[in-house]
């Protein structure tokens, strides 16, 4: 029953441990966006992405392994063919007949890249297909003395970077690898061809000194010296 004083007893204090709630004022509002206002903005991190760097994790992985958001260098349509790599450091080793040819990223998606190689007006030579993360290759079986163009193509869903010159044609005015994807590569002669040539010709000398010696004295033997008339006396003063 209401009329029970028990009953009303037992309402009021129901009624008296319930939290009353404060209706938020226009200067509460004003204070919250002010403090949201005034905080710094987060600075931007870069990525640690190099695009020389051999064996690149590509950067959108290291967005989402890291342990904060970081930012991507910008990179062209995937629905256009990725532009030309620049062509690094070449490295020869002439002992081995070898190059170690390095090369750095478009900004562009890639999928993989391969080398190509031409020997004076020779055949094109093309190598295997290289992973995306790849930034250096190496060429074998190069000639001591020889010289050669290569060139490193990146290639998309979309198409293939574009190479100056088909055959190595149209290369008479690249300047050197750090200019674009292709460079002119020089083989040395190995030292051990050096060395054989100088005693070669270091035999061929002391064979051709000695001929003429030997033909010298036996002339001399054979014919004898030539003597020179005897002078007439000096007459006396």
């Amino acid at each position: 029953m209401l009329d029970s004083p028990c009953l009303l007893w037992l309402l009021a204090v129901t009624f008296s441990l319930v939290p009353r709630t404060r209706p938020l004022a226009p200067q509460d509002l004003t204070e919250e966006e002010e403090d949201e206002t005034s905080r710094p903005p987060l600075p931007a991190v870069l990525c640690d992405y190099d695009s020389c760097r051999h064996l690149q994790v590509p950067c959108k992985e290291l967005q989402r392994a890291g342990p904060g958001a970081c930012l991507c260098p910008g990179l062209s349509s995937p629905a256009q063919p990725p532009a030309p790599p620049r062509l690094g450091e070449v490295h020869v080793v002439a002992e081995a007949g070898s190059a170690l040819v390095h090369w750095c990223a478009p900004p562009s998606p890639v999928h993989q890249y391969w080398l190509l190689l031409w020997e004076g007006g020779g055949a094109t030579q093309k190598g295997p297909p290289l992973n995306a993360t790849v930034r250096r290759a190496e060429l074998k079986g190069l000639k001591p003395g020889g010289i050669y163009v290569v060139c490193v193509v990146a290639a998309n869903g979309a198409g293939e970077s574009s190479v100056p010159g088909a055959g190595g044609e149209g290369l008479e005015g690249v300047g050197g690898p750090a200019f674009g994807p292709c460079g002119r590569l020089a083989m040395p002669p190995r030292p051990v061809t050096l060395v054989h040539t100088a005693v070669g010709v270091g035999t061929v000398l002391a064979l051709l000194t000695c001929s003429a010696l030997v033909w010298h004295f036996c002339l001399r033997e054979r014919w004898g010296c030539p003597h020179r008339p005897a002078s007439p006396p000096t007459a006396g003063l």
